[in-house]
This record gives structure tokens, sequence and C-alpha cells, in this order.
């Protein structure tokens, strides 16, 4: 898949009212960058989270905004009348 079809999936999801929950995490400057990918990788896969933004400040912490879509399930039951 390319890049401009997942960006294109994505504005038609906020387009059609898509919600989404997000999650800050702080990393801190002492976390080595290879530790910080990992962790990433993990909440990505297990998570099933994605970034949305990563900022380095100016004493080394790193904050990440990673971000994932509300699904909400609807009853498949059909309602009987009594």
């Amino acid at each position: 898949m390319t890049d401009g079809t997942v960006r294109e999936r994505r504005s038609q999801w906020d387009s059609h009212g898509g919600q989404w929950e997000y999650r800050v995490l702080r990393i801190p400057p002492t976390t080595s960058g290879g530790d910080a990918r990992r962790l990433l990788t993990e909440e990505a896969e297990y998570g099933r989270w994605e970034l949305a933004r990563l900022r380095l400040y100016a004493g080394g912490e790193r904050r990440a905004w990673l971000r994932r879509k509300i699904i909400r399930v609807r009853s498949t039951l059909a309602e009987t009348t009594g």
C-alpha cells in the first residue's frame, strides 16, 4: 500500500466522523534511541497505536503522541417484540 493511499484512507476516516484515542508517552533523556524505538514498536504492535507526533525537547526528553482509532461495536442481535 502506498503512502498516498494510507493518507487518503485516514482523511476519509476523519471526514466520516472517525474518532481517535490519544496517549502521550514521556521518554526520559537517559533512554537510548534504540530503547525508545523498541518501546514505540511494542506499543504499535501489541496496542495498535500509531505515532502521531514525536518531539525532542532541549533537556533531551522526548514526548510521543500515539493515537488509535476508536471502534464502536454495534449489536447484531435483532430486537424482538414481545
